[in-house]
């Protein structure tokens, strides 16, 4: 595609506008979108491709060209990481920027600071280097900077992973069977999956393989009370029902009313009628306290940093502050001490996140288990092998890009005594 004045600028713009906004980029760049409808399918494409490789290796751009305005971060990204000569963007160009531009295209890049290397600022490099050390932390930083695929999860009440495989080999769709979930499906590349039968008749959702693996450590038994205690959109709390065969209760918490909002269309197309959506205002809310000690399984997947996901929000690693990181780690503690509250005696009790660090993750389960002697700590692998998933990252699961091709996720077990 021949890249015109007007899409570089309007690119520019966009750019600019993902700067100076608040809030997820894929949410501001759907709001731009929609605010520029006249722009074409290809358009798009370019736009969203070069605002998100800026987003993942703006770090690098930085140290080429440091106090860069986004319209010099733009054409950084042109030449240094899609490769195009500078002569051929000099239409594009001003005056000045022309010199400039080809100054940038020689300048070296060996030797890099490893926190360029990792396209990381200085705090999470460091945290991720005393957590990994500093050679693990690089191949899990790269990791970071792919692009994941697209992950579904065959939903077990309507189909059946090897038919849905042999549909997607039917349509020239180049799908596989996951590693490790048995409802999991990864397709090569992205299509419209919304406009999919598939899709439509809710026999796929879009689900990580590390979110489905969550699910199957709650392993919810037929006619069991459940609960999903930060529920979101219900992607978790869709496949906690479609495991445990649409029978029992199953209640998806959320303190937010659109999040809530957002599950409907998915459960409408899911088949599941043993879901129960309820608003709550916080984790001490009244509705909690009149359940207490009666549910069977707990799964919290708390809010977190989101840092496990940057290989698809690679803003949040620009967004999220250390001070951040300490907060969310009260924030945790008391949601999984509230939840708890739930857990009927013999109950399990999962508490999950997306997020690669300590504070957020081990810390929150070793505090909350020298506070709440009731509860003993699981095998996440044993559990795992009893439903025959070939998969032991030892009693708590971690799930790791480089090493399991998932976002990033933690999950710890805990049982509640009889």
């Amino acid at each position: 595609m021949a890249l015109t004045k007007s899409l570089f600028e309007t690119a520019v713009t966009a750019l600019t506008e993902l700067q100076e906004g608040r809030g997820a980029a894929d949410a501001r760049l759907s709001a731009y979108f929609r605010d520029n409808r006249k722009l074409g399918v290809p358009d798009r494409a370019f736009i969203a491709e070069s605002l998100y490789t800026i987003l993942r290796r703006r770090r690098f751009l930085e140290y080429l060209a440091p106090d860069a305005s986004p319209r010099r971060l733009l054409l950084a990204c042109l030449v240094r990481l899609n490769g195009i000569n500078p002569r051929e963007l000099e239409p594009l160009l001003r005056k000045a920027e022309i010199e400039w531009l080809h100054e940038l295209k020689a300048k070296p890049a060996d030797d890099l600071p490893l926190p360029v290397q990792a396209e990381l600022p200085d705090w999470l490099w460091a945290r991720l280097v005393a957590q990994y050390g500093d050679e693990q932390a690089l191949v899990l930083a790269r990791s970071l900077q792919q692009t994941a695929p697209l992950d579904l999860r065959v939903n077990r009440l309507s189909g059946q992973r090897e038919a849905v495989l042999a549909l997607f080999a039917k349509e020239g769709i180049v799908a596989a069977p996951m590693p490790y979930s048995p409802d999991g499906v990864r397709l090569k590349d992205k299509i419209a999956l919304n406009k999919h039968v598939l899709f439509q008749k809710g026999v796929v959702e879009v689900q990580d393989e590390g979110s489905q693996l969550l699910a199957m450590l709650v392993a919810p038994r037929r006619g069991e009370m459940v609960a999903d205690f930060c529920a979101g959109a219900g992607g978790k709390t869709l496949a906690l029902g479609a495991l445990m065969a649409n029978t029992g209760r199953l209640y998806a918490f959320d303190v937010s009313e659109r999040r809530l909002a957002n599950l409907k269309p998915r459960l409408g197309r899911s088949g599941l009628s043993n879901i129960h959506p309820q608003l709550i205002a916080n984790e001490r809310d009244q509705k909690l306290k009149r359940l207490a000690g009666k549910f069977d399984r707990v799964l919290v997947d708390a809010p977190c940093s989101g840092l496990g996901t940057l290989r698809r929000n690679p803003d949040l690693k620009w967004r999220q502050t250390e001070l951040d990181i300490a907060e969310l780690a009260i924030k945790q503690a008391n949601i999984l001490a509230a939840a708890a509250r739930l857990v009927k005696p013999g109950g399990r009790l999962v508490y999950a996140t997306c997020s690669l660090l300590r504070e957020e993750n081990e810390a929150v389960v070793e505090a909350f288990l020298a506070q709440h002697p009731e509860f003993k700590a699981g095998n996440a692998a044993e559990i795992l092998a009893q439903q025959k998933i070939p998969l032991d990252t030892g009693p708590t699961l971690k799930m790791l890009p480089h090493q399991h091709g998932t976002d990033g996720f933690f999950a710890a077990v805990m049982q509640r005594g009889e």
